[in-house]
């Protein structure tokens, strides 16, 4: 076999699997692999401003791309990164975190060194990350090929992060390199347990007088989007969507029926999924968060669940199968009967009334946004005020819709559009976040316009953190942010780069700003000043259910709710 330094293999696998950019931040550690990352031609390097950052929009280009690759150094960079990777891990995004570490010969006698505890263990870190990630290595001159494509196939195969630690000392080192290309093998079903089960859903879906799909994120995940949608299409079979699992289905679809969430849900998607006597659940998992705090009432004994490596049947489970084959063996089984379930689309409300000097309002804006989109968007959705406005808005054909409504952390979609955008330069990427998400992860902007992009940045400017004030503390001082001068700071953080500025506080300036968006072809960004107590009627209800899961019937939210005796 030809001889390859360990560098140029990590670089060279990485190139077979999709990734075209490499993110992250330098540190001495990781800086003779970046050497080589410079010299090697297909991937490129992209600076984040810190690991925080650059881990999130790694998960940004993972959604779009399929895979992506995280650069950090040794302890400060690792831990810096791993909140994002942890939000990879809970949202089944897979990301290749990459950590330069110390050299080799210094972890052997355990040396004292810098961005290390000063214990002389280096375990300690491979032991935080191994909880966040599918599988860990340390790759030594002895195990670089094996490990390498374990590493690799187990973050595709898994759909979540792996850690992968690499000496400083070893990169330029030479391998023997294996000449075949990285096997990317999923194991088949076994066949009798496939067509039993297959068999089994198919007598249900045929009985079935109300059969409906309900899909979550792992649907898209795991490339199931193209058979879910012929299924529903070939069988009439009306389907809707947890909110995480967002444009797995065309939402201008006649058999759409919206966004399910328990109580919190449109009466459309209530009596579709708990109505139904057929339910197929593909990949779906009840968060409190995408749940409405687990009030969804659905019967088990109805339920079908199909999970990317096993399905479950009423109390019956089958091991050994692909959700791939299952999902290709019922589309050959099923009568086609398409039409039977097929609904009428409400057309968006008409815009002749939206202008003026009325200010903003959630009540106002969000079906004006719905409007403002167009097929092939990339939706970047904040948690809280972004997302539950969005949530009322049926979201155009081929569009992508990305939230971390999982994880939660909030400043996570600002670095994702980096992230997303690299992956996918060619769509308008738009971004819904508000005033204090942006803060936390606002430098970022630097980098996204260092890369001559330009998404359009929508920031909701209502001097604080709304969804908390919804749960609890409307006027207190904790849930209130610094106001800044949102449109300036692209001045600020990109000097002399084209850039299109607006503020609307009205409905007349709103509509100029996206007569303005809608043209530009520049980084685009439009501050919505809105007043501190409005919200999304969706927000609202959903913190009451937030208020009452955390603090109990008799906690303090209802001081807000009752009046003092």
């Amino acid at each position: 076999m030809p001889r390859i330094t360990i560098g140029n293999y990590l670089l060279k696998r990485l190139y077979e699997i999709g990734v075209r950019h490499l993110i992250g931040v330098p540190g001495d550690f990781n800086l003779s692999f970046l050497e080589q990352l410079l010299d090697f031609d297909g991937v490129e390097w992209i600076g984040a401003c810190n690991e925080l950052n650059a881990s999130y929009a790694a998960d940004g280009y993972a959604r779009m791309k399929g895979i992506a690759a995280l650069l950090v150094t040794y302890g400060v960079g690792d831990l810096s990164a791993l909140n994002g990777i942890a939000g990879a891990y809970a949202e089944h995004v897979p990301v290749i975190c990459i950590s330069g570490i110390p050299p080799l010969h210094a972890i052997h006698r355990r040396e004292i060194l810098h961005h290390t505890t000063g214990t002389g263990d280096f375990g300690d870190v491979m032991t935080c990350l191994s909880q966040f990630t599918s599988a860990q290595a340390r790759i030594t001159p002895a195990n670089a090929a094996v490990e390498i494509d374990r590493m690799l196939s187990t973050c595709l195969r898994e759909k979540r992060p792996v850690y992968l630690q690499l000496p400083s000392d070893i990169s330029y080192l030479e391998i023997d390199a294996p000449q075949w290309p990285l096997e990317m093998r999923v194991e088949s079903s076994d066949k009798l347990q496939l067509e039993t089960c297959v068999d089994l859903i198919a007598s249900r879906v045929m009985q079935a007088k109300r059969p409906a799909l309900l899909v979550d994120a792992d649907a898209h995940r795991f490339g199931l989007r193209p058979s879910l949608c012929a299924l529903g299409e070939r069988c009439g079979i009306p389907f809707a969507s947890i909110l995480s699992g967002r444009s797995t289905f065309n939402e201008q679809h006649p058999l759409y029926r919206g966004i399910y969430a328990g109580t919190s849900s449109a009466s459309e998607a209530v009596e579709t999924v708990e109505g139904s006597d057929c339910l197929l659940m593909i990949g779906v998992r009840f968060f409190d968060a995408t749940s409405g705090y687990f009030s969804h009432r659905i019967s088990s004994e109805e339920t079908i669940v199909i999970d990317p490596f096993s399905v479950k049947v009423g109390n019956r489970v089958f091991e050994g199968v692909t959700a791939r084959e299952v999902l290709a063996a019922l589309l050959e089984k099923l009568p086609h009967t398409a039409g039977t379930a097929l609904a009428a689309i409400d057309a968006p409300p008409a815009a002749d009334d939206f202008g003026g000097s009325n200010r903003l309002t959630h009540a106002r804006l969000w079906p004006r946004i719905g409007r403002f989109l167009r097929e092939g968007d990339v939706l970047i959705a904040e948690n809280g005020t972004s997302q539950a406005g969005l949530s009322g808005v049926r979201l155009p054909a081929n569009s992508t819709f990305i939230s971390q409504a999982t994880w939660g952390s909030i400043g996570y979609t600002l670095p994702a559009v980096l992230g997303s955008m690299l992956a996918a330069p060619g769509r308008r990427n738009l971004l819904f976040i508000g005033d204090g998400s942006f803060q936390l992860t606002a430098q970022e902007i630097s980098t996204i316009l260092r890369h001559d992009m330009k998404p359009v940045i929508f920031i909701i400017n209502n001097g604080g953190y709304t969804i908390e004030r919804e749960i609890l503390g409307p006027d207190s001082a904790y849930n209130d942010v610094q106001n800044w001068r949102y449109v300036d700071l692209p001045s600020v953080l990109g000097p002399g780069r084209p850039v299109r500025s607006s503020t609307a506080a009205s409905e007349a300036e709103l509509e100029l700003a996206l007569c303005e968006a809608e043209a530009s072809v520049c980084f685009t960004i439009v501050e919505l000043v809105m007043d501190r107590r409005d919200a999304p009627a969706g927000l609202k209800r959903m913190a009451e259910l937030a208020a009452r899961f955390d603090f109990g019937e008799r906690g303090p939210q209802q001081k807000r709710r009752s009046p003092r005796p």
